[in-house]
């Protein structure tokens, strides 16, 4: 195993979500996989209780039925007017950024079951409390993150995306999951087809952040 020689600056600025450059053919170690969630499972959880599961899906008939349910869910999404190539759509310097992401989410969308390896946390909660759900899933996002930061520096590729929740109860059944277990975000993970990620463009500091008062 080669661990990319980044710091930790660098690590967390060049962590992106990878469509396009997902290695579909080259097969992850499961091994490898175990060892990103070991170092998530440092991350955050509300009063320590650590009441996440990771599912990971390596077989081919599931990954692809879990892809089609994602296929489905990009169609819909890119005929939305939210979609990532239509924001912005008249921004001349955001708005061929936000094309080209809604190609790379095409992509994805139509080759999501091919992925070698599906990650998705997951969440015990036997019901969503009403109102603000912020220290739910703040129990098991940070820890998501962790894994594809850990995934990247082992030269994986990683893509943060929630569309599959639009099939939640769908993917559910085809993972089995007991009622109690919430999906956050799915991680499709390959190696990726070269490693040189830059920082992506993001908004001047001064316009999000707000010192003791809006």
């Amino acid at each position: 195993m080669t661990i990319l020689d980044l710091s930790p600056d660098e690590l967390l600025t060049t962590t992106r979500t990878v469509r396009k450059r997902l290695d579909l053919q080259r097969e992850v170690p499961i091994e490898l996989v175990r060892e990103c969630i070991a170092i998530a499972l440092q991350g955050p959880s509300g009063s320590n209780r650590q009441t996440w599961h990771w599912m990971v899906v390596t077989d081919a008939g599931k990954r692809a039925a879990i892809g089609e349910y994602y296929r489905l869910a990009v169609e819909r999404y890119l005929r939305g007017a939210g979609a990532a190539g239509k924001l912005f759509a008249d921004d001349p310097v955001r708005g061929p950024v936000q094309r080209r992401i809604g190609n790379s989410v095409a992509y994805l969308g139509e080759r999501m079951g091919q992925v070698p390896v599906l990650v998705i946390p997951c969440l015990e909660a036997k019901s969503l409390p009403a109102g603000n759900q912020a220290g739910l899933w703040g129990s098991i996002l940070p820890s998501a993150w962790s894994y594809m930061l850990a995934a990247r520096a082992r030269g994986l590729g990683t893509a943060w995306t929630t569309l599959h929740l639009n099939h939640e109860r769908e993917v559910a059944d085809v993972l089995g999951l007991p009622e109690e277990i919430r999906q956050s975000v799915l991680i499709p993970t390959a190696y990726s087809i070269g490693t040189d990620f830059k920082p992506a463009p993001r908004q001047p500091l001064d316009e999000v952040v707000h010192l003791n008062a809006w």
